[in-house]
């Protein structure tokens, strides 16, 4: 416990400072602890240590950790990793948001797994920030009309986007882009003003390209398992 509190203050204290550096208020921005392939009990760590905002990559550890946690209070699942439509209806169910709608049908999966859950799902749409097709995301040329699809459909609320830099550009770079497509969003959804990009090796950068929630695994939970 000891030394994942100091990790997360550390975390926390560099989040701060890149902030004001970047002439930002540090309480705009949400960290969420991505806590891939950890057990159940290190949330319950972070939980202790005042942390809300828990990402997870795999819908199977996220259904199972919410079952297993479902006792504490307050706690936001994030859904972060790539969305199927065959397994739209367990994340709709264990996730309060999900980042990653690149395609309209995932938004149609998750709005047709709404069934008699009144619950309006918070989404990000995910921007491919590379020239491959094959990475998760949808194009830039395709965001708006994403957009307005997404936001017809009336159990899900469009938030923001998300977006992972790529390997082979300096993130700086790829982050700039992302806070002018952003500023194409909000043409469609004006109120759609969370971006959700920056991981361990480059949330200072996302935070001055403007990310509103940085998604941060190792840096505060330490060495990843092997495996789940």
């Amino acid at each position: 416990m000891d030394d994942l509190a100091s990790r997360l203050a550390d975390v926390d204290a560099r989040i701060s400072d890149a902030a004001r550096a970047a002439g930002r208020d540090p309480s705009e921005l949400t960290r969420i602890v991505v806590t891939k392939f950890h057990p159940a009990a290190l949330i319950s760590e972070l939980y202790a240590l005042g942390v809300r905002d828990v990402g997870e990559n795999r819908q199977q550890e996220l259904t199972a950790k919410r079952a297993e946690l479902g006792g504490l209070a307050g706690v936001r699942w994030h859904f972060i990793g790539q969305a199927q439509t065959n397994k739209a209806r367990a994340v709709r169910a264990a996730a309060d948001v999900v980042h990653s709608v690149d395609r309209q049908r995932i938004a149609d999966a998750l709005h047709a797994a709404s069934g008699e859950d009144e619950r309006v799902l918070d989404v990000l749409l995910q921007v491919n920030l590379t020239d491959d097709p094959a990475r998760g995301g949808v194009a830039p040329d395709e965001l708006e009309s994403l957009a307005e699809y997404t936001a017809g459909l009336s159990s899900l609320r469009v938030r923001g986007l998300m977006a992972v830099a790529p390997l082979e550009e300096a993130p700086a770079a790829a982050f700039a882009r992302l806070a002018d497509y952003s500023v194409r969003l909000r043409t469609v959804v004006p109120d759609a003003g969370w971006i959700s990009a920056g991981m361990t090796a480059d949330f200072t950068e996302a935070i001055a390209a403007g990310a509103t929630h940085l998604r941060i695994g190792s840096a505060i939970t330490g060495q990843r398992p092997p495996r789940g």
